[in-house]
């Protein structure tokens, strides 16, 4: 039995488990309660369960032979030899790209993330390890994380800071030969920063994490990895220094010798001055011939469409962090820095120091994060002709990190364990009959009816309400219903209550016996981001001050579980971003391997992935340029009433004699095959390999 427990405790240790439905299955089937309580941490599961108990349960459920295979397949997916790089390229044990990002979503219990550039982030590891490509990748490991949501009684978002035990998660600390936490140190003004370092195992993929909450820091210094996007732009700054200089600095201390390094949005750019200074140390030679050397190998990805949503800090903040660095390390004064971050071919940020011109002005290579969003990186950027161009490659989704266990068994049945390797799988499971797909989603809305239900009541224990709320919350949603998801971060932009602009007409169809549909809404706002907040209290006000709480539902403190559950029990995920504000959006790509159906505005990746059978468009004006932000609000917002009324809800509802929507499953055949195979991270992060990658010498 000891050899049980070392295997579970080994497949615990490494992310592989959170794309691993039937270790997700087997944890639950253990305890569902204990797995609930532990927040789906398998080694905090591990470490605080009553061995005893852990070995009855194994012999009563007869466990030992899935652990064994789960055991089995996941070393034969760490050691197997016919990966994507390796059947295309060459075998090799070292890295060769670095990836730097300043969060990373890969699971619940690990807080590093906020929102869709962290989990974009953490697909980008996932798929590279199933590609077999020779990646490390770099990090923040923040203490608090990001916040836990809660919702007050008067409908208002508050936020609440929870400490994580790193020593109970699945990574460790770096030690040295003595067994000491092994160390970076930054150059402050007056002080030394330290940081240690975690190291995570994501499948193939090494993920390191720094940390400052040290001995040898001060107090306010070990409170820089306290919290994701927390504190104020000095904060910001000290922890941009830290993942680039700091993230290069690790590298050294391990032994990492990548040849090129993604910089993922410009949080990280400073990592290009550490490489500069390096070279110069290496070569003897001067800034601008270390410069040119070390653009070459340099990768920049930016996600945002403007201007305001890249980090920008003050000219005097610079100077005291990199007053010194300039003069000291880099060998040049500090106005010959600063220009790197304060000139891009003739565009000026004055005596302002902009992240992105900091990135682009030292990578030749650069990419928006769809079609759409590298044209309009191109014209705000405007580079000359005489370097390389702003490129584009569009984001996508780790489809068996968001795949339910429901749709996973049912392909498994059709085409194997091993179905998702199948040539052409996606056009395959499009042509499953349509019995099959219209269980698919039947199972899958009944499943996120049941945990919807379930996380209602487990608040309203929590919260000792009476019997009476418990009952009710027994009865919210209908398994039958149309259900419509809008989960995301609560930006403003992301128009949050666009679908409550016309309330009458909503509540038309709201009411309606005959075609139930139901809303499902989740998401967070910035603690600062008093917009955000008030479109959250507005959903919430709608629903509980118009009699339906029982088909119009706010979950709570959204997080990687709730999305997983929400993209694959949701018929139609809405997204009405104001256009062209959207760099790429991922969550609708989530729904798809699911049997969901996009409704969005075309912007992002929906431009590239919209067509008549594959989901529904939501219409903007032509020109924009001559309407308010209500006049443009207003026409969307009627476009969304009139698809909702006149081809969504009739489409769903339309049955044939054996009750199955056959029009509504022909769309969906439409999306799994054209959609599947494209919006996914194993293209996407193939084309970075094909486009950037391979091309570093």
């Amino acid at each position: 039995m000891q050899e049980v427990l070392n295997q579970l405790k080994e497949l615990s240790n490494n992310l592989y488990w959170t794309w691993n439905n039937d270790f997700l299955a087997l944890m639950e089937e253990i305890n569902k309660d204990f797995w609930k309580w532990s927040s789906k941490n398998p080694v905090k599961f591990f470490e605080a369960i009553d061995k005893q108990y852990l070995f009855d349960v194994i012999e009563k459920n007869n466990l030992r032979y899935k652990i064994y295979n789960l055991y089995r397949d996941y070393r034969k997916y760490l050691k197997s030899q016919d990966t994507y790089f390796e059947k295309k390229y060459y075998k090799t044990d070292k890295p060769e790209i670095c990836y730097l990002s300043a969060e990373y979503g890969l699971t619940k219990s690990l807080k590093f993330y906020s929102g869709g550039l962290g989990t974009l982030s953490g697909d980008h590891l996932k798929s590279a390890s199933d590609l077999g490509i020779p990646l490390v990748a770099v990090g923040l490991a923040y203490s608090h994380g990001y916040f836990r949501q809660i919702i007050t009684e008067d409908n208002k978002q508050s936020e609440l800071f929870e400490l994580s035990d790193f020593n109970s998660m699945p990574m460790k600390l770096v030690l040295d030969e003595e067994y000491r936490p092994r160390k970076i140190s930054i150059d402050l003004p007056g002080r030394k920063l330290y940081a240690q370092i975690w190291e995570l195992n994501v499948g193939r993929i090494k993920l390191y994490l720094l940390d400052t909450f040290v001995d040898e820091n001060t107090v306010d210094d070990k409170r820089i990895t306290d919290i994701l996007y927390g504190g104020d732009i000095e904060k910001r700054i000290l922890q941009e220094i830290l993942l680039g200089i700091g993230g290069m600095r690790v590298l050294e201390t391990l032994g990492i010798e990548p040849k090129a390094f993604h910089i993922n949005e410009g949080h990280s750019a400073f990592l290009t001055f550490e490489r500069i200074k390096n070279k110069i140390n290496a070569d003897g030679i001067s800034f601008v011939k270390a410069k040119d050397i070390c653009y070459y190998s340099n990768i920049f990805t930016t996600h945002t469409p403007v201007p305001a949503g890249i980090d920008i800090f003050p000219r005097w903040m610079v100077e005291k962090y990199l007053g010194a660095y300039a003069s000291e390390e880099l060998k040049v004064d500090f106005n010959t820095l600063f220009n790197e971050g304060s000139n891009l071919y003739g565009q000026s940020q004055g005596d302002y120091f902009n992240m992105a011109y900091l990135a682009i002005n030292n990578s030749n290579f650069i990419n928006g994060v769809s079609k759409l969003h590298g044209e309009i990186s191109r014209k705000m950027w405007k580079l000359p002709e005489s370097r390389s161009q702003i490129d584009s490659i569009t984001n996508g989704v780790h489809t068996k990190t968001y795949l339910s266990w429901v749709s996973e068994k049912i392909y498994s049945k059709n085409f194997g364990k091993d179905w998702i390797d199948v040539d052409n799988i996606w056009q395959k499971i499009s042509e499953l009959p349509d019995e099959e797909l219209w269980n698919l989603r039947n199972q899958n809305r009944k499943k996120l009816v049941e945990f919807v239900r379930g996380r209602i009541i487990d608040k309203v224990k929590l919260l000792h309400e009476s019997e009476e709320q418990i009952a009710e919350a027994k009865k919210l949603l209908d398994e039958n219903a149309l259900t419509i998801g809008f989960a995301r971060r609560f930006a403003t932009y992301k128009r949050g209550t666009l679908i409550l602009r016309d309330i009458e007409r909503l509540q038309k169809l709201l009411e309606d016996k005959n075609r139930k549909i139901q809303l499902i809404f989740s998401g967070k706002a910035h603690p600062k981001d008093e917009g955000g907040k008030h479109f959250i209290s507005e959903i919430l006000k709608f629903a509980r001050t118009n009699g339906f709480k029982k088909n119009i539902v706010f979950l709570d403190n959204y997080d990687m579980e709730v999305a997983k559950r929400l993209v694959s029990g949701c018929d139609v995920w809405l997204n009405n971003p104001r256009r062209p504000l959207e760099a790429s959006g991922t969550s609708g790509m989530k729904t798809i391997a699911n049997g969901g159906l996009n409704f969005s505005i075309l912007d992002g990746w929906w431009v590239e992935g919209y067509a008549e059978n594959t989901g529904w468009k939501i219409n903007s004006l032509e020109n924009e340029a001559g309407y308010s932000d209500d006049q443009i609000n207003e026409f969307e917002s009627k476009s969304l009433y009139d698809t909702l009324e006149n081809r969504i809800i009739p489409m769903f509802f339309e049955r044939n004699e054996s009750g199955i929507p056959v029009k509504w499953v022909n769309m969906i055949r439409g999306s799994i095959s054209k959609l599947a195979p494209v919006f996914n991270t194993g293209r996407m992060v193939k084309e970075y390999h094909e486009k950037f990658y391979s091309k570093v010498k």
